[in-house]
């Protein structure tokens, strides 16, 4: 049974009580056939000192985002995923508004998968690109 993009939604967030997508606000906003979107506030919570948005809380946007791609796309029940490789170039800084983590796959393998991910601002500004490598284990039975 394929779940709706509602119930997608609504699973997808239910998942990020009590951990850092919680923490830094992460909310599921939107996916399709081959994408995920999610967006994060930018607030003082993930500012560096000099009041922009943080690399680290930009690179665990796109993390999080990717990752819940990946966990979508596979059968849960028989696998795992977990990241092995992020990589984040900053283009713009930001410092108010939301920022938005758009997932899409670059290579959708059994074993390991590939994501583009694009970080844009409120005005659909580029402020990151980046990438992550994500493995598919199988559960211990």
């Amino acid at each position: 049974m394929q779940l709706s993009k509602e119930e997608i939604l609504v699973q997808a967030n239910k998942v990020c009580k009590n951990t850092l997508m919680e923490t830094l606000s992460i909310e599921i906003v939107d996916c399709g056939d081959d994408f995920l979107v999610a967006r994060m506030p930018v607030t003082p919570k993930v500012y560096q000192p000099d009041g922009v948005l943080h690399g680290g809380a930009t690179a665990a946007l796109a993390e999080s985002v990717g990752s819940f791609a990946a966990h979508i796309f596979i059968d849960t029940e028989q696998f795992f995923v977990r990241g092995i490789e992020i990589t984040a170039n900053h283009l713009k800084s930001v410092t108010e508004g939301f920022v938005y983590a758009k997932a899409t796959f670059i290579h959708k393998g059994r074993t390991t998968q590939l994501f583009d991910i694009k970080i844009t601002d409120d005005n659909d500004n580029l402020v990151s690109v980046c990438k992550l490598s994500t493995i598919s284990l199988p559960k211990q039975k």
